[in-house]
């Protein structure tokens, strides 16, 4: 079943991003519509072939969040490009259903004579990419004062003829930077995405990669979601949930808090009780995914993404919900999003013991807070599902890890080839 169109991916995907920081997404999408304009000038691209790239175009900064300082984007992208073109590499190769494309990542601010040839698939078009980024940069930077032709001294040197000409003939047959500064390039990417064909094994990637990228702001935060999916995929076959609202619900808990990326690092991470304030702004997270998941999703599954932290009685948020208006799936969502909060570290005090977790989660049914049935189910399969889960975090952490060990690798070899 389709939970989500292709379309939609690219847009959750990209707009999620956006809550962390907007500016590469915002810069890949412009560098995007160059760089697809460009390929229509070059001919021979069927349209879910340019549709592709443009989703490769517009992740191609997502290292960025990574590895450098936002603010000083004229330093990464041109002084020092390689830690976010590497890591970029890494993450898309190792993460995302674009493996085959991720190398133009890493060569994207190489000069052209030094993107490989013969043995690489996509060397033309990324140096098409490259000229393309830097356009937009500094179309940006400069304003009324850019002309795409300042790019012609660097002719055979970091940009070749053909994507300088090809840029020329963009220019000339679609006005592609009247358009950028006019912002009405949005309903030409519009229509290019309406072509992007995913399988459902490549969309199921993407929302596992939604994840991920959860960790760019805090690793408790990834642990906290690797753990999440765990324990309400267990509650769920424990209590022969059907396998569609099964998988709802393992969808659901992949992204239910994706907002949280729009949260500071040093409110996540407090090693203290939050203030009022901090409270107020880390309960958000809700209210934004919400508004990136609503209209692209399925709507059942956006219901329980977006009711992890209502509670039975209606004390719950953010729409103070009450048993009589929540399913199934809501609840063991809740559930396993509490049990994840107790049983996991936290930056102001170490992981629950057993003990104190059920006391706490026998507590909370008491009140009227938690499904007595589900959390009785958690309770009764306490060791193996907790110790699933902490597999699973680790698992995942160490994946995310090792990205960190072989961009390490990655970059000095690649600095030692072209120095």
């Amino acid at each position: 079943m389709e939970y989500i169109s292709s379309k939609n991916i690219f847009l959750l995907l990209r707009d999620t991003l956006k809550l962390h920081d907007r500016r590469p997404m915002d810069h890949g999408s412009r560098a995007g519509y160059l760089f697809c304009k460009m390929l229509e000038c070059k001919g021979g691209y069927e349209q879910y072939e340019i549709a592709d790239f443009l989703m490769l175009a517009t992740l191609h900064d997502i290292g960025a969040y990574k590895t450098d300082r936002m603010g000083d984007r004229l330093n990464y992208e041109f002084k020092e490009p390689m830690p976010h073109s590497t890591y970029g590499f890494l993450f898309l190769k190792n993460l995302t259903p674009l493996e085959s494309m991720s190398r133009m990542v890493l060569y994207h601010r190489v000069p052209c004579k030094k993107i490989p040839g013969n043995e690489f698939q996509y060397s033309k078009e990324t140096e098409i990419l490259s000229l393309a980024e830097a356009a937009e940069v500094y179309h940006l930077a400069l304003g009324d004062g850019f002309d795409h032709k300042m790019f012609r001294r660097q002719e055979g040197t970091f940009y070749s003829k053909e994507a300088l000409d090809l840029l020329d003939l963009a220019v000339a047959r679609f006005d592609v930077f009247t358009h950028l500064t006019d912002e009405s390039y949005q309903k030409e990417l519009d229509d290019i995405l309406e072509f992007m064909i995913f399988t459902n094994e490549d969309k199921k990637k993407f929302i596992q990669t939604l994840m991920m990228c959860i960790g760019f702001r805090s690793e408790i935060a990834l642990i906290d979601a690797v753990t999440c999916v765990c324990i309400s995929g267990q509650l769920a076959k424990k209590l022969q949930l059907a396998p569609e609202s099964a998988e709802k619900l393992y969808y659901a808990t992949l992204i239910h808090d994706i907002g949280m990326l729009s949260i500071p690092a040093k409110i996540i991470e407090a090693p203290r009780k939050l203030t009022k304030e901090e409270t107020a702004l880390m309960r958000t997270h809700v209210s934004r995914e919400e508004k990136i998941l609503l209209n692209r999703m399925d709507s059942e599954i956006v219901a329980i993404a977006t009711a992890h932290h209502e509670r039975l009685d209606g004390s719950g948020y953010p729409k103070g919900l009450t048993a009589n208006k929540l399913s199934r799936e809501q609840c063991i969502l809740q559930v396993a999003d509490v049990v994840t909060a107790l049983t996991c570290e936290r930056s102001y005090r170490e992981k629950l013991s057993s003990q104190e977790v059920i006391k706490i989660l026998k507590q909370e049914v008491k009140d009227g807070k938690l499904n007595r049935q589900i959390t009785d189910c958690f309770i009764d399969s306490y060791d193996e599902i907790t110790g699933m889960a902490e597999k699973e975090a680790g698992e995942a952490l160490n994946i995310y890890r090792s990205l960190t060990s072989k961009y390490q690798s990655v970059y000095g070899d690649f600095k030692n080839k072209n120095n």
